[in-house]
């Protein structure tokens, strides 16, 4: 080993806040790390800074040094029986804690489904038969079939029964001249583009109007039933009634709106740069010219009534 490099490993400098010896000589130094030179050298109240920051409130996080990647051997002073037992109960609550608000929240949605199953029984039947029902029927099978109330609903929902119908309809409209003038293009040279379908279960906002139009739908179809139905005693056959023709109605305009979307798309058309410049020009000067023409009119009223 050369004087240089044994110089360089007596010579300490702090690599935290990059302090020598000779401007702290009380301070306490460590080398913590395989470092050599002198970067193996800290403060060792820089150290504990940084270990704190690294640590975040966490005693438990290894920390290792960011030059060689050596782990800080960390040594803690012992602690006595009771804050010992203290540290094992806090460290098991710390690690039950997330199971434990798991089965909260999965017991919460469970209730929560069963007492809407329950409601929809009594919605759908009507409120004294439905209870009936309920109360004649084996608690077990409550248990699991109420639940299942609003994950039939939503799992219904999902089933896009109206894109296979539209598909249909675009398929076979050509041969049918009422469909053909209902649900396709006035160009047919234009269409012939077939536009990307934008909806997808995977977007959040779906995700959510899925699941809000199947909790409703007891609700609308009973509704409906009492609106269009309303002759029919068997509140059951009613709310059943209902329900399919909201469904169907429903059904009807959403596809309707679609295919409108869907031609509309197909239709697009991009302009050259020129044609778009020329367009926005004319479309400028046809409105300067009408505001010209509203401030004449304005001022020829105004002429006309001082004349007056």
């Amino acid at each position: 080993m050369t004087s240089s490099s044994r110089n360089s490993e007596s010579e300490k400098s702090c690599w935290v806040c990059f302090a020598s010896e000779d401007d702290d000589r009380d301070a306490k130094w460590v080398c913590p790390c395989r470092c050599r030179g002198t970067s193996r050298w800290v403060h060792h109240a820089c150290l504990q800074r940084w270990i704190d920051e690294k640590q975040r409130g966490n005693s438990s996080t290894k920390v290792c040094c960011p030059q060689c990647n050596t782990e800080y051997l960390i040594v803690f002073p012992k602690l006595n029986k009771a804050v010992y037992l203290m540290d094992l109960v806090d460290k098991a609550i710390y690690k039950t804690c997330p199971f434990v608000a798991g089965g909260l929240f999965v017991g919460s949605v469970y209730w929560t489904a069963v007492t809407y199953g329950a409601v929809t029984v009594m919605q759908v039947l009507g409120h004294k038969e439905g209870l009936n029902v309920m109360e004649k029927a084996d608690p077990l099978f409550l248990l699991i079939g109420l639940p299942m109330v609003p994950v039939s609903l939503i799992l219904s929902k999902m089933i896009r029964w109206e894109d296979f119908i539209l598909k249909l309809w675009r398929k076979y409209s050509p041969k049918l001249p009422l469909i053909s003038y209902l649900f396709s293009s006035s160009n047919p040279s234009m269409s012939q583009r077939i536009p990307a379908d934008t909806t997808t279960m995977s977007d959040p906002l779906s995700a959510t109007r899925i699941l809000c139009g199947a909790l409703i739908l007891p609700t609308l179809a009973t509704i409906v039933g009492k609106v269009l139905f309303g002759q029919v005693e068997s509140n059951f056959q009613r709310t059943l009634l209902g329900g399919i023709a909201f469904i169907a109605i429903k059904g009807v305009l959403k596809i309707y709106y679609k295919q409108q979307q869907y031609v509309r798309q197909s239709e697009r058309t991009i302009l050259n740069f020129e044609e778009g410049c020329s367009a926005s020009s004319s479309n400028n000067n046809n409105n300067n010219g009408n505001n010209n023409n509203n401030n004449n009119v304005g001022n020829d009223g105004n002429d006309n009534g001082a004349n007056y």
